[in-house]
């Protein structure tokens, strides 16, 4: 049966559309397709639709606009095809544990059994794993409650992408309104354990505290800083971190944990006691072994995620949001005498010749951009701007917890988008990753975002470089990338850009940039020759 009418009572789009305001959702992200125009129809001028150029794009603007404002962002997609296209950035959502409702549109429902053009088979399967629920409701009138669910299960703890197929006949049908209600996020620590965590920290000698991006997520970055001071422990990030969540230029930040296991193993041996807080036990991209693992060092874990708990394999881990757990084991800190530790050394001073370097830009970025909010794709680079363009700020640094290409850039329109805070946004990306979402310039001319996009072109994928070089792999194809024109790129978007190739030219060509009232770009063409980048993250 088609769906019925709505001549009697509310339907399912009116109770969407309020659900989504009480919810307060001011914002879809979308690209449009033929599903979904029942849904999009008359669309109410208080809630904003963004479009975007590219599906993966669209993602990746809900991304970082969720991740700003703490909110679900709600995101509309195009049935399969669609869906498909963003399903990159889906991944890179569900690691980055970014709350966001997807719905994408379905054939009308007599349909179904037909298999009719634009159809999207098994639907709530497809973007399986990565969603945290998803479905397709067996009824019209439920498609405002599944959303409901949709949204609360995205918010909860760790938080995620969820999915919702809807039929696009749904829309008219009638249906009842639902009640947004309060539901809790938050899991308080076990005080037994969290007391067995005060308790060794208090008796350790050489205490470390590791940080990971659910300080930030979190709002607890203010009593992490009050926690590494009272105790006077050293602060390392851990490996693979999206969000900063300490200070990196305070006494007691002592670096970037690499993500392999010797020289974790090597680093934290150093200490006696081990604290990592928001953030796995430990996330590896190469195999080896971690002696640490087989030594008497405590280690301690809080974190708000169960499946990080259960795969940590060693230590005592509190499952509880360092919102709730930092304030308590703060509280139960004693007064010490231990003496702090070595302030991590400077890097030497950035090479400022020609052609440039990327170590030589990070600087500059530094002086030029401190203030601003980063968002970073330049993997290749990650140890230069690690050494020489400090974060200092909560709410100051994101990238994609996943590796995937294609995200910042667009992510970095949605951070601006949500940016109440007079900062401008810098994204930081490689020409490689540039080229996976370059689109995402159009939807920030169209909004005149405060953004200043910075592309390294080193003219390929550096990382393939590095990598190949640590491998011992040769004559490997696809690696140099030549011919792109990013200045030209931007044009066809209608955004200004410049192209930088000499230092003498970098601050001054940044410091325009930033002070624009609308979004630019800026190429800096950058010395091609890579190092063992790799190594050199390893050695970090």
């Amino acid at each position: 049966m088609p769906a019925a009418t709505a001549s009697n009572g509310m339907t399912v789009r009116e109770a969407t559309m309020d659900l989504i305001r009480d919810l307060g959702i001011d914002a879809v992200f979308g690209n449009p397709g033929s599903t979904e125009l029942p849904f999009l129809g008359s669309w109410p001028n208080d809630i904003r639709y963004i479009l975007g150029l590219q599906e993966a794009s669209v993602v990746a603007m809900a991304d970082g606009y969720a991740q700003v404002t703490g909110n679900a962002a709600f995101v509309n997609l195009h049935s399969a095809a669609g869906v498909g296209h963003a399903l990159g950035n889906i991944f890179t959502a569900f690691r980055n544990q970014t709350p966001m409702v997807i719905t994408a549109g379905q054939q009308v429902r007599d349909l179904l059994l037909l298999h009719p053009f634009l159809f999207a088979e098994g639907a709530a399967e497809f973007p399986k794993p990565y969603v945290k629920w998803s479905c397709e409701p067996a009824r019209a009138e439920a498609v405002p409650a599944a959303l409901a669910r949709a949204y609360y299960t995205a918010m909860q703890k760790p938080s995620g992408p969820t999915f919702v197929s809807i039929p696009s006949d749904d829309w008219s049908a009638t249906t009842s309104p639902v009640k947004v209600r309060l539901v809790s996020r938050d899991v308080a620590p076990d005080p037994e354990l969290l007391s067995k965590a005060g308790e060794a920290l208090n008796a350790s000698a050489r205490p470390v505290l590791v940080v990971g991006p659910e300080i930030d997520q979190n709002g607890a970055w203010d009593n992490f800083v009050a926690l590494a001071e009272k105790a006077r422990a050293a602060v390392w990030t851990a490996p693979f971190s999206s969000r900063a969540g300490f200070p990196e230029d305070h006494p007691l930040f002592a670096g970037f944990l690499p993500a392999a296991p010797e020289p974790v193993s090597e680093t934290l041996s150093a200490y006696d006691f081990i604290l990592v807080l928001g953030a796995p036990v430990f996330t590896f991209h190469v195999p080896g072994t971690c002696a640490l693992f087989q030594s008497s060092i405590p280690i301690f874990q809080i974190t708000d995620d169960p499946g990080a708990a259960a795969r940590a394999g060693v230590g005592t881990t509190i499952v509880a949001s360092t919102r709730l757990a930092l304030p308590a084991l703060l509280k139960m800190l004693e007064p010490t005498n231990r003496a702090a530790p070595t302030r991590r050394a400077l890097p030497p001073p950035a090479d400022a010749s020609d052609p440039i370097k990327a170590e030589f830009l990070m600087h500059t970025l530094s002086e030029v951009a401190h203030d601003s909010v980063l968002v970073e794709e330049a993997p290749s680079h990650r140890p230069a701007l690690q050494r020489y363009w400090p974060m200092r700020t909560k709410g100051s640094f994101y990238t994609m917890a996943s590796g995937g290409l294609g995200w910042s850039l667009p992510a970095s329109v949605g951070v601006a988008l949500a940016n109440a805070s007079p900062r401008r946004v810098i994204c930081l990306i490689g020409d490689g990753s540039a080229m996976y979402s370059i689109q995402g310039l159009w939807t920030a001319v169209q909004h005149q975002l405060p953004l200043t996009v910075v592309i390294i072109n080193n003219r390929g994928y550096g990382a393939m470089r590095a990598f190949s070089m640590v491998m011992n792999v040769t004559n490997v194809p696809g690696i140099d990338l030549p011919g792109l024109d990013f200045v030209k790129l931007a044009a066809g978007f209608g955004c200004h850009g410049v192209r930088v190739t000499e230092t003498k030219e970098l601050a001054s060509t940044l410091r325009e940039a930033n002070s624009a009232q609308g979004p630019r770009l800026v190429e800096v063409c950058v010395d091609p020759a890579i190092p063992h980048l790799y190594e050199a993250a390893l050695s970090e």
